[in-house]
């Protein structure tokens, strides 16, 4: 590989992108981007993807002396998962938006991860070394936990890591199958002043179980006798992810610390193999026991609130200090062929990272993009009061339609003609999203955006809303309706819905969308973030570059633009390698 040759001459340039501001990273050239080339279109400006090759689940991210890491699975052989084994890529930054590659921080070179280096986490120790625990595959094939330290502490970028040659620290349980036993958590410590993980197994060929192990020095864990949850008609679940939360509707984060006995509810992310899709509970965490009991919902994860109800998964959080919140990762991989992924020469994106907070019912997530895409932001348009009768499309003229940041307020002036509700829609909104498409005129709604459109709309992605009269309340439907999203043949276009949770009474009427549009990702936050969707499209009119953006009603009834700003976005550095495209207008040391 060329990290080693090309490790000296970019060296200054990545203790540049560490202490200098977001403001003072400038795109000075769009070559690594070619839109013209119908692969090219699809790779986006500001979203997380290494240069080339695949990626999946996003590992260990955390913000240390300074510096904000993401490491990833990361195949650095070709752009599909089965070509070679798994590797942890590892990229900095100085504001989560733009990246510079550090070179793989993981390889598969040791006899217990022979086969494969895959996902875990990352553990600030007492002192500020950080530590990663991942899952390795041995050259038995077993799946086993290693650990590993930075081989020098006091680099900035950590791009050197080192494996002790006593792993595996956590060897395969005898009651787990070989190739069911991966992805340690972020590690805690107890009240006792043990260290804690979770790590994800089907125990005994069965049940999908969270299992539990302690430790006093980080090298020799110990499992609980407890699992801290089961999902035994769920199989195997894996990614675990548990931490803390403020008070409902404090938008702080909390790091893992010893808060049992203090009141602070905790959250429970497990992803489902079978449905691959992002769960999670609030509930109170025991660190006595070491369980975690959900606070409303049952102990199947699948029963669970989804994270993201469209096409995420492998979600992973950690604390920010610097900011003093919890962030988000996930990662959303492609919906049209392998044979498209080997054409374009890279797979898979990350979500935009967001902020996570526990919301004013102390029930449910908020999520949302963190404040520093706003650094982004460049033209701007911006409409107050205008009313959208029934069958109304507008476009929004004056930003880019391929690389926007839209944020609009409806308001609702009567509920009057919402729609009879049915209870059997509660099971599977995503059916119901679509069998009433933004198409299908409605009572109140379908109101919302299209995105990604061509000038004829021949080709949009819609994203909305629909209200139905449920008793004395109302539903409101969220949906991201993709039969429209693209005139390719061989893509995955599937509908994706949920229930906003929220009384839209109590809120005058209104309900807010906000959706980040970027090339071949559309994700949209409902009501807030109360509901996020995150959909893949592939637009045949984008090839060309061009992208439109229409706000539309499709109800019997007016609605209300009552506020709606629209920004075109910059274009991130990410990853786009070491070959002059950024230059430094400033630099601002101190924040290290």
């Amino acid at each position: 590989m060329a990290v080693l040759s090309r490790a000296a001459c970019v060296a200054f340039f990545h203790l540049l992108l560490v202490f200098s501001s977001s403001s003072s990273l400038l795109v000075a050239s769009q070559a690594e981007r070619s839109d013209s080339a119908p692969h090219g279109a699809a790779r986006t400006a500001y979203h997380f993807q290494p240069a080339k090759n695949w990626q999946n689940d996003p590992n260990g991210p955390m913000y240390h002396n300074g510096v904000y890491h993401l490491f990833y699975q990361y195949n650095p052989h070709g752009a599909t998962w089965g070509v070679g084994n798994l590797s942890w890529g590892h990229s900095v930054s100085g504001d989560l938006v733009n990246w510079a590659d550090v070179g793989n921080a993981l390889e598969p070179t040791s006899p217990f991860d022979a086969n494969g280096c895959w996902s875990g986490s990352a553990t600030i120790l007492p002192g500020g070394v950080p530590a990663i625990l991942y899952t390795g595959i041995s050259a038995d094939g077993e799946q086993v936990q290693n650990v590993a330290f930075p081989k020098n502490a006091s680099d900035p970028l950590l791009r050197e890591w080192v494996k002790p040659s006593y792993n595996p620290v956590i060897p395969l349980p005898a009651d787990v199958p070989v190739d069911f036993f991966r992805d340690p958590s972020t590690a805690w410590l107890g009240r006792d002043g043990l260290w804690r993980v979770a790590v994800s197994a089907k125990v005994g060929n069965a049940v999908g179980s969270t299992l539990i192990y302690r430790s006093k020095d980080f090298r020799r864990w110990d499992r609980n006798a407890a699992p801290l949850q089961e999902s035994r008609a769920a199989g195997m679940v894996e990614c675990p992810d548990l931490f803390p939360v403020a008070e409902p509707g404090v938008e702080v984060g909390l790091d893992h610390a010893p808060r049992t006995g203090t009141g602070v509810r905790h959250v429970l992310k497990l992803s489902a193999i079978d449905t691959f899709q992002d769960y999670y509970a609030v509930g109170r965490y025991n660190d006595t026991m070491d369980t975690f009991v959900p606070e409303e919902d049952g102990d199947d994860c699948r029963s669970w609130r989804r994270l993201d109800y469209g096409h995420v998964y492998a979600s992973k959080s950690f604390f920010d200090a610097r900011k003093n919140r919890r962030v988000l990762w996930a990662w959303a991989n492609e919906t049209d062929s392998q044979a498209d992924d080997v054409a374009r020469g890279w797979s898979g994106v990350q979500i935009f990272p967001r902020k996570v907070w526990l919301d004013n019912d102390g029930k449910q997530l908020r999520q949302w993009p963190v404040e520093e895409i706003k650094t982004l932001r460049s033209k701007r348009v911006r409409l107050l009061g205008a009313e959208l009768n029934s069958g109304g499309v507008n476009e929004i003229v004056g930003v880019a339609g391929t690389q926007a940041d839209v944020e609009v307020v409806f308001q609702i002036p009567t509920l009057e003609g919402a729609e009879s509700f049915e209870p059997n829609w509660l099971v599977d909104p995503q059916r119901l999203c679509g069998e009433k498409g933004a198409s299908v005129p409605g009572g109140v709604g379908p109101f919302g955006l299209l995105v990604m459109a061509s000038g004829d709309l021949q080709e949009h992605t819609a994203v909305f809303f629909r209200v139905f009269r449920h008793h004395d309340k109302y539903k409101v439907l969220m949906c991201t309706d993709l039969s429209r999203s693209t005139t390719r043949a061989g893509v995955y276009k599937p509908p994706y819905g949920a229930f906003v949770d929220m009384d839209i009474e109590e809120h005058g009427r209104s309900i807010s969308l906000r959706t980040l549009v970027d090339h071949s990702v559309v994700e949209s936050f409902g009501g807030g973030g109360r509901t996020c969707i995150t959909a893949r499209v592939y637009p045949e009119h984008a090839q060309n570059g061009n992208g439109h953006l229409y706000v539309f009603n499709n109800g019997t009834g007016a609605v209300k633009v009552a506020k709606l700003e629209a920004y075109e976005l910059a274009t991130a550095t990410v990853n786009v390698g070491d070959d002059g495209l950024i230059r430094m207008s400033s630099m601002r040391r101190g924040e290290a």
